[in-house]
């Protein structure tokens, strides 16, 4: 094995365990590879971060389900009831009791109320009463999920799919970038990355801090380029794409920025195994210069690579 990757560690666990698993700790997304045991299989503490964290689409689909079977069950209570305990003008057939039923119970629910059915019976007046109650209390709920959702601050970074190794000021250099896919501001922007090595010997990951060229920046308007220079005190000197490989690397990244919109800390996170980092090729340019001087950024181009002569890769 190559000498280097015996370096002593400068941060020794991340969080993630030292045990080697899967190919990587931390997905592309952010998320991580680890599956918790022993945890309960009801967990009402989890409902709210469930609700506000989950998909637009699940969380709708939720909230019309929801809607749905409340009216069911009051539904069927007020067919429990009976349906003479309520003025109305539909038939008398099941189908029929069951429908007046179920739009009382969503005018009922919603505090709409358009007057075509309405209760007499001292019974349908307390399941109406009950019913009331719980739509007015549902729907603070559910507004509050709403705002929860709306105003919970979140970072809309994009990531380099690909990250190189570069020449970097007579050096190599292991780099990225990432921009800003929203027009919000973002100040005082700080970038942490780790370098994991598995020991194939114990079966053993170690974690390693890379220094950066430049780790924070004070304003964010158009896109960054993150560089770690491979010079003799860097983990990564003397390394080989088949060593990092064989070690199965994987460049762990935390972006921490202030948004100046919600005033608030956002954090961002996405990795690099060694299969994702590009020898011998280098970010295109994302900015020009526009016809009226002003400064233009084409971030499709956040992808974009262009391969390096021979001559040029060392």
């Amino acid at each position: 094995m190559n000498p280097n990757l015996r370096r002593t560690p400068i941060d020794d666990d991340l969080g993630l365990g030292l045990q080697a698993g899967r190919e990587r700790g931390v997905n592309k997304d952010g998320s991580f590879n680890v599956r918790r045991m022993g945890l309960p299989r009801f967990r009402p503490y989890d409902l709210y971060h469930h609700l506000i964290t989950m998909g637009w689409g699940r969380f709708l689909g939720l909230l019309f389900l929801a809607f749905l079977a409340t009216n069911a069950v009051f539904a069927l209570i007020y067919l429990g009831i009976g349906m003479e305990q309520f003025t109305r003008q539909g038939g008398m057939g099941f189908r029929e009791r069951l429908q007046d039923a179920f739009f009382f119970s969503a005018q009922t629910l919603t505090t709409v109320g358009y007057g075509h059915i309405s209760p007499h019976g001292f019974l349908a007046n307390v399941a109406a009463a009950l019913e009331s109650l719980l739509g007015l209390l549902s729907f603070a709920l559910a507004t509050g999920l709403l705002y929860g959702r709306f105003s919970r601050p979140q970072a809309c970074l994009r990531f380099s799919n690909p990250a190189v190794m570069a020449p970097y000021q007579g050096l190599t250099g292991f780099m990225f970038r990432l921009v800003n896919m929203r027009s919000n501001e973002l100040i005082e922007v700080e970038a942490t990355v780790s370098l994991s090595l598995q020991d194939p010997a114990s079966a053993t990951r170690r974690f390693m801090l890379l220094p950066l060229e430049r780790p924070k920046i004070h304003l964010f308007p158009s896109s960054w380029t993150v560089v770690h220079p491979i010079d003799e005190t860097s983990p990564l000197f003397g390394l080989t794409e088949a060593d990092l490989r064989h070690a199965k690397a994987e460049f762990i990244v935390l972006i921490k920025a202030f948004d100046d919109t919600f005033s608030q800390t956002i954090y961002a996170r996405t990795s690099y195994t060694a299969d994702e980092v590009r020898w011998g090729a280098r970010f295109k340019p994302m900015a020009f210069i526009g016809p009226d001087g002003m400064t233009e950024m084409d971030v499709e181009r956040l992808d974009a690579l262009e391969d390096l002569a021979p001559a040029h890769r060392s």
